[in-house]
């Protein structure tokens, strides 16, 4: 039988996805190319807002109308923190939530059997452990993504995340070491750790590793050049953590701390844990053990009750960080969180105006950074080439790079130089090997 796996969100849920595609591989299940000629259509969710709710919506009625008898899998965190909503779709045969999916191969074995739908949602409960992925070489690729970390604890006042997550918890070193050994032997030179709230990772042992711990794993094993973090929560970044990444070797200094707003009303009203003046505070030490580094953010206009003075706050402190690059999104109400129940909703005309100006902020930010770049030498793990352009690849810091390929055919895939960067332009720089 044929399968066709469609991911919707973040990089942990591409994790997943990927791990369940081996299991069923390993099962002598065959890769479909498209939903139309698959026998069975895998769908891992997201539901961080309720656009990504009607899309996956949407996506499973396509599938349905154009293969009516398409096995329709859905699982992830739409069904997890709506169980309701997910089991009213009656399109699909097979709904589990964001844990249990490593036994997916199992229910479907079962479904195969007796052909009665199956809802398979477990509650997220304290203590839970880790669900232990691991993936294997995936040769189509140069960096390979390892999920760490399941969980969060924040509870930001617009966010679903730690009912569709549950609860804090860590992927053990061992099993970290493991993986990180056999993708480095498959070729990937860079490793990009990931989770829901990566700064957590190992708090819930009370001290007994942290995320300095997994980078080291990481950095460790034979192959592996590089080693990248996701996105971060910005007051997790204590002087220890940072002072204990800046002694790793192999770590890769871009940090997306996720800003939010640059507003302390606003943060206040978010249920974010720090001021500007925090966070300000972070970027000036992070900057100051790592001088060419990248910090790259995301940032929130529109949250309900936000004044235009508390824009014009937000927009002033962006102005002043000297951002490498920024995601810019409207606040979109979230059903189930304290932020959708509030009453002073910001008018979309409002939160589209905002956010095209804090696009323009941003974008005139990012070329500023690039142009602090141009004379430096740095080292570009290169990925892939276009035609006979230029050969494309990023340095340690997460800067673009290309390269002229000047007639070249020889591919630089994988392979890391050092580039010496000649020009910026808006979102990339360009130079030449040094050696």
């Amino acid at each position: 039988m044929k399968i066709f796996y469609y991911t919707f969100g973040c990089k942990v849920n591409q994790y997943e996805t990927e791990n369940i595609k081996q299991k069923f591989i390993s099962r002598k299940y065959e890769t479909a190319e498209s939903f139309k000629d698959a026998d069975i259509c895998f769908i891992n969710s997201c539901t961080v807002t309720s656009n990504a709710d009607s899309k996956c919506r949407q996506f499973i009625h396509k599938v349905k109308k154009t293969n009516p008898q398409c096995i329709i899998i859905l699982t992830g965190c739409f069904p997890q923190a709506f169980e309701q909503k997910a089991a009213e779709m009656t399109e699909c045969d097979i709904i589990t939530g964001a844990s249990m999916k490593t036994h997916i191969p199992d229910i479907l074995e079962e479904f195969l059997q007796n052909r009665h739908r199956i809802i398979r949602i477990s509650p997220h409960e304290k203590g839970e452990k880790f669900e232990t992925m691991e993936n294997g070489e995936a040769e189509t690729r140069t960096r390979a993504y390892i999920k760490i970390q399941d969980g969060c604890d924040m509870y930001c006042s617009y966010c679903i995340i730690p009912y569709a997550r549950g609860h804090i918890r860590s992927k053990e070193p061992t099993d970290l070491k493991n993986e990180v050994i056999r993708l480095g032997a498959a070729g990937h030179k860079e490793i990009v750790l990931t989770g829901i709230n990566l700064c957590c990772y190992g708090k819930e042992t009370g001290g007994r590793f942290d995320l300095s711990d997994a980078i080291k794993v990481a950095s460790s094993a034979e192959g592996v050049e590089r080693v990248r973090l996701g996105s971060l929560e910005p007051e997790m970044m204590t002087d220890n953590i940072i002072s204990k990444l800046a002694e790793i070797p192999k770590f890769c200094p871009q940090f997306h701390l996720s800003l939010q707003s640059g507003c302390d009303r606003t943060l206040n009203a978010m249920n974010r844990k720090y001021t500007s003046s925090d966070y300000a505070m972070i970027c000036q030490k992070i900057r100051e053990h790592f001088p060419d580094c990248a910090i790259t953010t995301d940032i929130m206009v529109g949250f309900p009750g936000e004044t235009e003075e508390d824009f014009l706050k937000s927009a002033e402190f962006v102005k002043s960080m000297g951002f490498a690059r920024a995601h810019i999104f409207p606040y979109s109400r979230r059903e189930g969180t304290v932020a959708a129940k509030r009453e002073d909703q910001v008018p979309e005309n409002v939160k589209a105006q905002r956010a095209g100006i804090m696009e323009q902020i941003c974008n005139e930010s990012e070329t500023e950074f690039l142009k602090t770049m141009v004379g430096k030498t740095v080292k570009v793990l290169f990925e892939r080439e276009n035609c006979t352009e230029f050969h494309q690849g990023y340095s340690e810091n997460y800067t673009q790079i290309k390269i002229p390929r000047k007639n070249s055919l020889k591919s630089l895939r994988r392979m890391i130089f050092y580039v010496k960067i000649e020009k910026s332009f808006d979102n990339f720089c360009t130079g030449s090997i040094i050696y």
